[in-house]
């Protein structure tokens, strides 16, 4: 790949897409980032990029985001486990992806790499790693991330099918470490155990990776991923409560205490969500939430492996990344202050 090589990338700002932005810029390519007006610029700041002020409900954006590309990278996406109004997600999630690859065609882009999740794959019944060939049941499909994200996938894969849209498709699963810069869900509850602030919680199981191989894995699959395929970029299958004493270990804090049972957090979820839909406060647990823990979210990542050269390092770099970043950025406090506090 040469330098002239021009990539247009979205998500840029958010915490998978600056570090896809970083390898893509450590590569010598050319990024051209679409970047939402008065989104915090703080992921890109210094990068040597050129941002595209738009989004992915602004079809113009689109079209002046990728012409004169050779590829594109779609990154973004309306990340909330909580939303007041699903049909918002939907829009930005799935026509948003949809009117991109559209303007990616008309451009004549030569390659796309879709970033999709693991939330658009199915799950095993006995809570063995799923892999990119499990069903999903679209019936079971959990909340409207889950839904939007597999509905995105499948708009694209038709595209591939009917129109021969060039797109490889990557499956992230639990991304964690440095310039989690919101946090996600997942960077809030490290980052709430790394501050002892959590003294409880319920059970399931995560697969957790780091950012910066999720971006590799990215790359990867811009130069060997085949047309059409997907590819889970994963790392480490956890027990949640694990990964919480990690996080705790590695900031010198006490690790949650109780473990919890669904039933007990039922009540619990449906005062948060009224307050949610009362006050617009994101609630700290939903009855979605409830749900989604009642099957590990194990996943296999042979097939990257295998198939694109990825290597993900072990959780507990992702989990030390992630919990020095925050320090560093002043969300988590060194833990001898906080005990004399």
């Amino acid at each position: 790949m040469s330098a002239a090589d021009a990539v247009f990338l979205t998500g840029a700002t958010g915490f998978v897409g600056a570090a896809v932005a970083r390898a893509l810029i450590a590569r010598g390519f050319a990024v051209r980032a679409l970047a939402r007006p008065g989104s915090p610029r703080d992921n890109i700041a210094g990068l040597a990029l050129e941002p595209v002020t738009g989004d992915l409900e602004d079809p113009a954006s689109l079209a002046r985001g990728v012409a004169g590309c050779r590829y594109l990278f779609h990154v973004a996406a309306d990340y909330r486990l909580w939303v007041p109004d699903p049909a918002s997600m939907m829009r930005v999630n799935v026509e948003g992806t949809r009117a991109l690859m559209r303007a990616a065609q008309q451009a004549g882009v030569e390659r796309i790499v879709y970033c999709s999740s693991v939330a658009a794959l199915g799950h095993t019944r006995d809570g063995s790693p799923a892999d990119e060939t499990t069903p999903v049941i679209e019936a079971e499909i959990i909340g409207p991330y889950k839904r939007s994200k597999y509905l995105a996938e499948q708009a694209v894969l038709a595209m591939v099918r009917e129109e021969g849209l060039p797109a490889v498709i990557v499956n992230p699963s639990t991304p964690v470490g440095p310039r989690d810069i919101k946090p996600t869900p997942t960077g809030r509850m490290i980052l709430d155990a790394a501050a002892g602030r959590m003294p409880g919680y319920l059970e399931t199981g995560l697969n957790i990776v780091h950012v910066d191989d999720v971006a590799e894995g990215h790359l990867l699959a811009l130069e060997r991923g085949v047309i059409g395929e997907r590819y889970i970029l994963g790392g480490e299958n956890m027990k949640l409560g694990d990964i919480f004493a990690r996080a705790a270990r590695l900031a010198g804090t006490r690790p949650p205490r109780f473990k919890l049972s669904e039933g007990m957090l039922w009540p619990v979820a449906l005062a948060c969500e009224g307050l949610a839909r009362a006050f617009g406060i994101p609630p700290l647990v939903t009855r979605e939430h409830l749900r989604m823990a009642r099957t590990p979210m194990y996943f296999s990542s042979a097939k990257a492996i295998e198939g694109l050269g990825y290597r993900p390092r072990p959780a507990e770099a992702a989990l030390a990344d992630a919990i020095a970043w925050f320090r560093a950025s002043g969300k988590l406090r060194p833990a001898k202050a906080r005990r004399s506090a």
